[in-house]
């Protein structure tokens, strides 16, 4: 068997679970701004079966990594916030 990236390789899930469990900090890492507006103080809840409504619909095959995220903000209350990653296996010219 050689080294090389398998197709069926799942670097989604890892992904998943961790923005999952690391939310508010993947939130200060990648989206600064964004994490600052949240109010921390108010649960945030993970909405997977909103989400599935939404894109049940589309073709858009496996979306393990898509999040849809109810939070608080210091601001305007209750938004919504959708993270999509597409994690890549190997270097993509474009």
């Amino acid at each position: 068997m050689d080294n090389q990236t398998s197709p069926n390789d799942d670097y989604d899930t890892p992904w998943k679970d961790a923005i999952t469990r690391y939310f508010p900090e993947f939130m200060a890492f990648y989206f600064p701004s964004a994490h600052a507006e949240i109010d921390w103080q108010q649960a945030h809840v993970f909405l997977d079966q909103e989400l599935a409504q939404i894109v049940q619909d589309a073709e858009l095959g496996k979306r393990l990594v898509d999040r849809l995220v109810q939070v608080s903000t210091r601001e305007a209350g209750e938004q919504w916030v959708y993270i999509h990653v597409e994690v890549q296996g190997q270097h993509d010219a474009e």
